[in-house]
């Protein structure tokens, strides 16, 4: 018999440690998407040749998560690009492994070379700028694996089912209904370094939701009736053919 997914509590175990973010992954994969099967991973081989292509050795966690579902581009790839083993590079500045990209080449995330032994290091994002000498890695989130629940959670939002939708211009209003209505979730606030942490999660019924810095909101539905039942208890410009 099926046990239904408790979001809540599974991704506090999902922030507390690794193997709590890969149960994470499993479970909101099996529930939300299609489960994680054999072969949704890169192979150790493939691993093995990146190492010996970079010169240096993956740390334990983005070794884990590749192997685990490194393959599953819509867990990963979405919106914005997990790299193959064979794409990851180190930064002109030498400072950081690169394993991400944004999907307008605006920033990239990475690992710094001087973390690489540490077993889940945390992670940085670099933005893209004309004048190259401003560019620096800031932080992002403190460890890798819980950057790659992140992942998996804001690339389900732009998801191609037509179970996503997108809304701008969040007033007031608008926000204090989502709190009341909705669940946040207990994921840390982030970027690092921020005096306040631009993004929430929250889950409604069957629809999870992002706010970024009380005025976006995108969300993510089981079902296009939940989605509908979200949009009406948040009205306002849903773009609904956004995706």
């Amino acid at each position: 018999m099926e046990t239904e997914f408790d979001m809540a509590q599974a991704l506090s175990a999902g922030v507390a440690g690794r193997a709590g973010a890969w149960e994470f992954v499993r479970g909101f994969a099996a529930h939300w998407t299609t489960p994680l099967s054999e072969g949704d991973g890169w192979d150790e081989a493939d691993l093995v040749a990146a190492e010996e292509r970079l010169g240096l050795r993956l740390p334990v966690a983005l070794r884990e998560v590749y192997q685990l579902l490194g393959r599953r581009r819509d867990l990963t790839s979405n919106h914005d690009v997990l790299l193959a083993p064979a794409e990851l590079y180190v930064d002109a500045s030498r400072e950081g492994l690169v394993f991400r990209h944004e999907n307008q080449g605006a920033a990239s995330w990475g690992v710094l070379l001087a973390d690489l032994a540490k077993e889940d290091p945390g992670v940085f994002i670099r933005a893209d700028l004309a004048d190259k000498t401003a560019e620096k890695w800031d932080s992002w989130l403190e460890r890798l694996s819980l950057a790659f629940v992140e992942i998996v959670l804001s690339e389900s939002l732009h998801a191609p089912e037509g179970l996503c939708d997108f809304l701008s211009d969040l007033d007031e209003d608008g926000i204090d209904v989502l709190e009341r209505n909705c669940t946040r979730l207990p994921f840390p606030g982030y970027p690092l370094g921020e005096e306040e942490p631009g993004v929430r999660w929250f889950l409604g019924a069957n629809v999870l939701v992002r706010d970024d810095e009380g005025e976006v909101l995108l969300a993510r539905a089981r079902t296009e009736d939940a989605l509908d039942r979200m949009r009406e208890l948040i009205p306002g410009d849903w773009l609904n053919d956004y995706y």
